[in-house]
């Protein structure tokens, strides 16, 4: 009895110590399969909240997913998404699904983001992400608009001249401030260079053009817009569209609660100065990973990884019997060959027709 007590115990611990050390499992669903779309939408969603200048972002193409799977943890799911800029200003409340995208005419913003997702009882939540930001143009898009730095010096002026047009006429009783520039681009055209702005405004307590010392709004009534303007720095056209701060495009989401903050952020939060950099366009966070989890880093578990695929299918065989001895056999001119020489060929091996790649899934605009 003592004796079977003490095998007992000793295979519990060795259960124990192999479940301790069990290999976690991959799996790689389809790209373009339902559970990857949701994720990638997840990781879409929490990437614009974490955006606070700049423009929203939309999923253009998911590249590679793969899910990690371990006894007693909740699954990892470990995404490479493509996304591109819409022009949908981060403050615009639109939501992102109806935002358009960027076009490479006039010159797209292109992310290539990493992401680390858990999947618990609540659903997928997003713990890590990565991006790298780039521009994408057309080649050889000759009169085009190009991107010019935010420090460009007529483009400055026509956004102080072209904010200053609307202060004077806009029929609103306040006096706006500029807030963030967007972006800014010239294009080479027969009367010399034309320059393109956008840039976000707020609402100040001046209500007067004249007055000079203007301060922002509180984030809770501040009103905003979104300005559009083109031309010379002296003769320029504005197209300015105003939102007040509880004016949501979809009443059932947080987006008036998302735009308070973001106002109370440009005013009052940590300056954002891209001119210092001379920088073209708003970049995405490079790395976020607040609990260091290290799952954006170099793979280095994959050596041990086991994959969960299926297998390959065998290669067919098809074989033929063969009655006569074997011989030489001397094969008749013409056309036409002897069934007798054919059924002594050697086995014919087929190779197994491979199924399309499942990643990267196919690309939502360009």
């Amino acid at each position: 009895m003592q004796l079977w007590v003490t095998v007992a115990v000793l295979g519990l611990l060795v259960m124990g110590s192999w479940a301790q050390g069990v290999m976690p499992t991959f799996s790689f669903p389809p790209c373009d399969s339902p559970e990857a779309k949701a994720a990638a939408l997840v990781a879409q969603d929490f990437l614009n909240a974490q955006h606070t200048h700049g423009y929203k972002y939309t999923l253009n193409r998911i590249e590679k997913i793969k899910i990690l799977s371990k006894p007693g943890h909740t699954d990892t799911y470990l995404l490479e998404l493509d996304l591109l800029e819409t022009t949908c200003h981060v403050l615009d409340p639109t939501p992102v699904s109806l935002c358009p995208v960027r076009q490479k005419h006039t010159t797209a913003v292109e992310a290539d983001c990493d992401f680390a997702l858990t999947n618990t009882t609540l659903g997928l939540s997003v713990v890590a992400f990565k991006c790298k930001t780039e521009t994408e143009s057309e080649d050889k898009c000759l009169g085009c608009p190009s991107l010019v730095p935010f420090n460009d010096t007529d483009g400055l002026q026509l956004i102080e001249n072209s904010l200053d047009s609307f202060n004077k006429n806009n029929t609103l009783s306040t006096k706006f401030a500029l807030l963030e520039i967007g972006r800014m681009a010239s294009q080479i055209v027969s009367i010399g260079p034309k320059y393109f702005a956008e840039y976000a405004i707020i609402g100040t307590n001046c209500t007067s053009y004249d007055d000079d010392i203007c301060i922002p709004q509180n984030h809770t009534v501040a009103i905003h817009g979104l300005c559009l303007a083109e031309g010379s720095a002296n003769l320029n056209d504005v197209d300015c569209k105003i939102f007040s701060p509880t004016q949501t495009v979809d009443p059932a989401s947080n987006a008036t609660v998302r735009i308070q903050q973001l106002l109370h952020a440009h005013t009052f939060g940590p300056r954002h100065h891209p001119t210092i950099h001379d920088l073209k366009h708003h970049k995405l966070t490079a790395l976020h990973d607040p609990a260091a989890t290290g799952l954006l880093s170099a793979e280095s578990d994959e050596s041990a990884e086991v994959v969960v695929v299926e297998p390959p299918k065998e290669a067919l065989v098809v074989k033929r019997e063969v009655s006569a001895p074997e011989a030489p056999t001397v094969v008749p001119e013409g056309p036409a060959l002897d069934a007798t020489v054919m059924s002594r060929k050697t086995p014919i091996l087929l190779k197994p027709i491979l199924p399309a790649p499942i990643c990267p899934g196919k690309k939502i605009h360009f």
